[in-house]
């Protein structure tokens, strides 16, 4: 049976994913990666929730990094996404009761929310959809419904679920405890006992998230509605103000709401489901050789078993390997024994101390207007390949330090210079010398691909004056 009132999804597509490095950094984490499939693991999870005859277009909440990401990668897929904008990191609290808030004002106050993560994968999506109806029934019933996991291990990355009383809806129980993630043991215990794992996900009435954070977090709650009445749009993002939201203290949604509320309940899924916290979880989604390795990309391997390789670029030839984990991008290679994925977390951490730029930062950069990649650098000069995608323009501009060289290997550049607009095409180049206010965009159909040559005494990122920019960057 269909819910009696809409459900808002709502994705959570702010993290950062650090355990996934080095193909997961800040700059470009792993929601936004195609890492188990060929959509990016946001896109998949965005279709999951895209049959409009039991869900509402989706509300995103993501970072001020991410909101051409999100946006863009929703539209990929014939998508609308109400893009929700997090001016400060503050867990998952404040952001589900924002998202809560805006879905009340686009679906009614009785609106139901589906929350999810969108770094989780699901193998299974008509077994998840049964879930949905199923938790739809117990939240119009005045629930919280957490999605719990039937365990295929007793695995020590997740927290537990310990099923109470069933409830007056059918698959539905009370939740009689939730418990940290255990020991080997204790997880052997669980699994015994029933316990399910925790998967993060939620759904429940709107007003009722709103009205028991009231009681348990009034602080959260108080700072979250004044960003929210005082939100606006920012090319049709929803940008919530920034002052009000800073003053939201930091908590996730289970320590906030559910270990406190009595409401909690819990619905058993059986879909085959991971959050991708390590590379061995990666691992764990595919299926192995004759020799027990999984590999990705272009990898040859002599006399090695047992193995997970993944490459995105460089050739990995390996002799001699087992139970090893290789993952190659171009800027950077992790090697580690198979069962220590749990430790790439801290050693991302010691990479950000040293102050390593490939910790945080892609080779190819990406902006509202496309790409950039460095090719080649050098004392006094920095090759790039740029790629701007049609209808792109990059911020009308000017360097104090650098003058740049454009050549155009694929379509058509409109180039603005010190007033004047001219078209440059393929094989054709341009100078734009130091100081000169310029701005490159691309007016075709194609994408627009150039090699930019700078040479100068300062070639930072940071040497940008921006004078006019249509997509509102400061």
């Amino acid at each position: 049976m269909p819910p009696t009132s809409p459900i808002v999804p709502v994705i959570l597509a702010g993290g950062s994913g650090t355990r996934l490095w080095p193909v997961s950094r800040d700059s470009l984490p792993k929601q936004f990666q195609p890492l188990a499939g060929e959509r990016t693991m946001y896109q998949a999870t965005l279709a999951r929730v895209a049959d409009s005859t039991l869900f509402t277009a989706p509300i995103v909440l993501t970072h001020e990094d991410f909101r051409f990401f999100a946006r863009r990668q929703a539209s990929d897929i014939g998508i609308e996404a109400k893009v929700v904008l997090e001016p400060a990191r503050r867990d998952s609290g404040p952001a589900l009761l924002a998202a809560a808030m805006i879905a009340q004002r686009l679906a009614g106050e009785n609106c139901l929310v589906l929350a999810l993560a969108a770094d989780h994968v699901v193998l299974d999506d008509d077994l998840f959809i049964d879930a949905c109806r199923t938790a739809a029934a117990g939240a119009s019933q005045g629930h919280i419904v957490t999605f719990g996991i039937t365990p295929t291990e007793p695995s020590t990355a997740y927290g537990y679920i310990r099923s109470g009383a069933p409830l007056d809806t059918a698959g539905v129980k009370a939740v009689a405890s939730f418990v940290e993630k255990p020991d080997a043991a204790t997880a052997e215990r669980y699994i015994a006992e029933g316990y399910l794992w925790n998967s993060g996900n939620f759904m429940f009435p709107a007003s009722l998230l709103i009205e028991e954070a009231a009681r348990f977090e009034p602080a959260i709650v108080g700072a979250v509605r004044e960003s929210v009445e005082s939100a606006t749009d920012d090319l049709g993002f929803v940008r919530l103000d920034p002052k009000a939201f800073a003053n939201s203290p930091s908590k996730s949604i289970d320590f906030a709401v559910m270990e406190r509320t009595k409401r909690a309940a819990v619905v058993a899924g059986t879909f085959r489901w991971s959050d991708i916290g390590s590379w061995d979880a990666l691992r764990a989604l595919a299926k192995g050789d004759a020799a027990g390795n999984v590999v990705h990309g272009p990898v040859t391997m002599l006399d090695s078993h047992n193995n997970f390789i993944h490459s995105e670029g460089p050739l990995v030839a390996t002799i001699g390997l087992d139970n090893v984990a290789v993952v190659a991008t171009e800027d950077a290679v992790l090697v580690m024994p198979a069962n220590r994925a749990q430790d790439v977390k801290p050693l991302v951490a010691k990479l950000k101390s040293e102050q390593r730029n490939a910790a945080s930062e892609h080779v190819k950069a990406h902006r509202p207007w496309g790409t950039y990649q460095t090719i080649c650098r050098g004392e006094r000069f920095h090759v790039k390949k740029i790629v701007v995608e049609p209808g792109g323009r990059l911020s009308l501009q000017k360097h104090y330090h650098r003058a740049e060289h454009w050549i155009v290997v694929k379509g058509t550049a409109e180039v603005t210079l010190d007033g004047r607009v001219f078209e440059v095409r393929e094989n054709e180049s341009t100078y734009l010398p130091l100081g000169g206010v310029h701005r490159l965009a691309n007016p075709g159909k194609i994408p627009l691909e150039l090699i930019e040559v700078q040479t100068g005494s300062y070639l930072g990122e940071d040497d940008i004056v921006r004078l006019e920019d249509v997509y509102n960057r400061s």
